[in-house]
């Protein structure tokens, strides 16, 4: 078998359920299986999807695994040549898994592969490509140096803002929203550190191929990740787990160094993650006290979707009881989607908008390519899939 998909859920079943519609037209000809292990989830995930898609194996855990221990589970029973770990929040293109495939076979010495991710707005996800947080670029990470100088090759070592986006590059760190491995490396390296609950398991994996002789590479092929950048980060259950993994990081990898430089760094660490707890802790109150936030603005709806299509989605809106507005087209007819003028007529230059496509009237490569060639702040992607009468957002799930 040539690949095996391995994706960990929890609670997630719509974006869950988007994420393998994109996988079985990404996988369309590729000798694959995908493999879905449920960290006990509330929401009867398996229950609804098994159904749905018979191709893919479900895993139902009894309890919450973490990320690492549920994605080993699931690798040890599987038999592809590659291994993809993927997060269930993503849409991949229908010619991301052969392009990633065609440049692993052809460079033997890729332990690891990533690929561009987009957040909903179209821009890039900076943990596309990352450095290893070392002492030094964590520093510059940190103390704000990084995102002074991104194109630096020293203060930007964290992002690796100095490489082209458009080229596939050499990189430290794989993102474990998608990272495609070699099995053979995979056997030599050993499998996902089960000391990280959640994060941080993709820094030391990524690390341990290196220092194995693996190559770890950045591929310029599109998709979506939903939750980059909003994924539960004002909990305080994301503070502890998150700034536990980075001691864990420091601790495996960089015990090794002086007594004096080790205190700085761990209390660095510390203090980072107490004013990341106070602040989540002074939003919580805010919430409390019932302070609004005025920054969040309600978007309207744009779908884009074919005339066969077009009463169904207005019969959802009215449902919804949202603001929303209709454009007829799909990727023959209307190809360049919400950049082309039909659909810049009727946009709002001064408020936030969804642009809802229609995931039976367009590829996925033709969305992610169109949203990522102009980002805009207040246009945000959504999809409506037709099928299931569901809209999808970064935020939410209509349906």
């Amino acid at each position: 078998m040539k690949l095996t998909v391995v994706i960990v859920s929890y609670n997630v079943c719509d974006y869950l359920q988007q994420c393998l519609i994109s996988l079985r037209r990404a996988l369309k000809n590729v000798d694959a299986q995908v493999v879905v292990v449920d960290n006990h989830s509330k929401d009867d995930t398996v229950e609804r999807l098994r159904k749905k898609f018979h191709e893919v194996q479900f895993i139902s855990s009894n309890h919450n695994l973490g990320f690492s221990k549920a994605n080993n589970l699931a690798i040890k029973q599987s038999n592809g040549q590659y291994v993809l770990l993927l997060n269930p929040d993503t849409i991949v293109g229908e010619s991301v898994i052969d392009q990633c495939l065609t440049f692993m076979d052809s460079h033997p010495k890729a332990g690891g592969l990533g690929v561009q991710m987009l957040k909903a707005d179209g821009s890039k996800a900076n943990e596309s490509r990352r450095g290893l947080p070392t002492p030094m670029t964590a520093f510059y990470k940190m103390s704000g140096l990084c995102s002074r100088f991104p194109k630096s090759r020293r203060f930007g070592k964290y992002y690796m803002g100095y490489l082209s986006w458009d080229e596939a590059a050499e990189i430290e760190v794989v993102s474990g929203a998608f990272f495609m491995l070699r099995r053979e490396a995979l056997d030599k390296v050993g499998l996902l550190d089960e000391d990280y609950f959640m994060y941080g398991e993709d820094i030391d994996l990524s690390y341990r191929l290196l220092k194995g002789g693996w190559q770890n590479w950045y591929l310029p092929a599109k998709i979506l990740h939903y939750k980059g950048e909003s994924t539960v980060k004002s909990s305080f259950r994301y503070v502890h787990v998150f700034y536990e993994a980075m001691l864990i990081f420091f601790k495996k990898h960089y015990s090794h160094l002086s007594f004096l430089l080790g205190i700085p760094i761990k209390m660095a660490i510390y203090a980072k993650a107490s004013m990341a707890f106070f602040s989540t802790l002074w939003h919580r109150l805010k919430k409390s006290l019932g302070f609004i936030d005025r920054k969040t603005p309600t978007c309207r709806y744009v779908f884009i979707c074919r005339q066969e299509h077009m009463d169904a989605c207005k019969t959802f809106v009215r449902q919804k009881a949202i603001d929303a507005v209709f454009v007829e087209g799909d990727n023959v007819s209307l190809p360049e989607g919400h950049l082309s003028q039909k659909v810049k007529d009727v946009l709002n230059a001064s408020s936030c908008q969804y642009i809802v496509y229609d995931i039976s009237s367009y590829s996925f490569d033709n969305i992610l390519e169109l949203f990522s060639r102009n980002p805009q702040d207040n246009l945000f992607l959504a999809t409506y899939d037709p099928e299931n009468n569901i809209v999808i957002t970064a935020e939410d799930v209509l349906k």
